[in-house]
């Protein structure tokens, strides 16, 4: 027995040192960082950022050739439009780094649905890569362009997307597991940052770029898209952005600017916030409702007459500062109900989750009965804790002339 245990055991350690059966050589991969998908006369036109290895690891700053090189090809199918990349590729490409998806805003208008399937069907690629649309332009164009502080745009691009839904919050960030899911929601619609070129496209495409203090080419965020099915309808500007993110409870920091009882104004930094969006029904009848709440500082005091060692002066700015959050969400609310009739916000989803036998009479009628005409309140507190290291701001003693 003692034999045959350790012919056993010893069989079973064998299993265990095996190697991979379908390993790949790293200096056989191209590995893609980035990825935008554009539709031309009904063709895909599929853009790759692919990392140079030679240049990303050379301690002298390697040899002067760029980080990165973009390959670009067409074909009727997503696939076939990547596998055909390989005929200018010396290496296969390999998408288990993605770390960043860009749309056109064409196809974004025509309809994104075909190439999700691609997308979700490969088993090289995860799902924790962020997803945009160029506005006004070709997703490829902005796979181009280089970036002054990392050597790989996007990753500057990835790191850039979340600074500033966290900081500044008018843009937003989506995987692709969340797009999927408010693409498939009955009571949710899509929505996605979109990202512009700032300069000309040409010159961004040069390490020129990016050897200057101020590069005349830069990627910036702008906007938010509204998605109705599969298809943007439409944007949001920066404040219906920013209130958009409020109401969804994205906003991590944020800077809200009020005016002075006479003249000048007040930067309110908002530190800690947190949201709740409900649907409840009155006399059978859903309406939306939004709990926000905010613990604020004051960040800077460009007023000659605020007195803020006076608790009355501070409620003020609390107030000012609420309405001002309200009329941001009032903004997207109104764009999204009345130019879209898309539910950005989730009502449907709210209304499902706290009435779910309602919900199942009234799905298929949600957005062209319900969602339109919803009436929705603002219930905004924010409290100021903080107001710096100083009390009144010296500005208010300064002497004109």
């Amino acid at each position: 027995m003692k034999r045959i245990l350790l012919i056993f055991c010893s069989i079973s350690l064998l299993i265990l040192l095996t190697g991979c059966w379908n390993r790949k050589e790293l200096n056989e991969l191209a590995i893609v960082v980035g990825l935008a998908i554009d539709k031309i006369d009904d063709e895909y036109l599929i853009t790759v950022q692919v990392v140079n290895p030679g240049q990303i690891a050379a301690k002298e700053g390697g040899d002067g050739k760029v980080p990165v090189v973009v390959y670009q090809d067409k074909g009727d199918t997503f696939f076939e439009a990547i596998r055909r990349i390989t005929t200018v590729s010396p290496r296969k490409l390999y998408f288990s780094h993605l770390r960043f998806l860009v749309y056109g805003e064409e196809l974004a208008r025509e309809g994104i649905g075909e190439s999700i399937d691609s997308l979700t069907r490969d088993q090289e690629l995860r799902t924790d890569f962020y997803i945009t649309v160029a506005k006004g332009r070709r997703g490829g164009d902005i796979l181009k362009v280089l970036t002054e502080l990392e050597k790989i745009p996007v990753n500057q691009l990835y790191d850039s997307l979340e600074a500033s839904q966290k900081a500044w919050a008018p843009t937003i960030t989506i995987t692709l597991d969340q797009l999927i899911s408010e693409l498939i929601s009955d009571g949710m619609d899509a929505k996605l940052t979109g990202i512009i070129i700032t300069g000309d496209e040409t010159e961004g495409e040069a390490l020129e770029n990016v050897q200057r203090t101020v590069p005349r080419t830069r990627l910036k965020y702008q906007d938010i898209g509204i998605f109705k099915g599969d298809r943007l309808v439409g944007w949001l500007n920066e404040a219906e952005s920013k209130g958009l993110n409020e109401a969804l409870g994205n906003v991590k920091s944020t800077v809200i600017e009020v005016p002075c009882p006479e003249k000048g104004i007040a930067a309110i930094e908002l530190v800690r916030t947190k949201s709740d969006i409900k649907t409840v029904l009155l006399k059978d009848k859903p309406k939306g409702i939004v709990q926000y709440e905010a613990e604020a500082n004051v960040g800077n005091v460009q007023c000659r007459t605020l007195d803020l060692t006076n608790p009355q002066t501070i409620r003020d700015l609390e107030i000012k500062t609420e309405n001002d959050i309200k009329r941001n969400i009032r903004a997207a609310l109104k764009l999204s109900q009345k130019d879209f009739n898309a539910d950005i916000f989730g009502y449907g989803e709210a209304l499902h989750r706290s009435n779910p036998d309602y919900w199942k009479k009234i799905k298929n009628n949600w957005k062209p009965q319900y969602y339109k005409n919803l009436p929705v309140d603002l219930n905004i507190k924010v409290k100021i804790r903080r107001i710096g290291t100083i009390k009144n701001s010296p500005y208010n003693k300064i002497q004109k002339e």
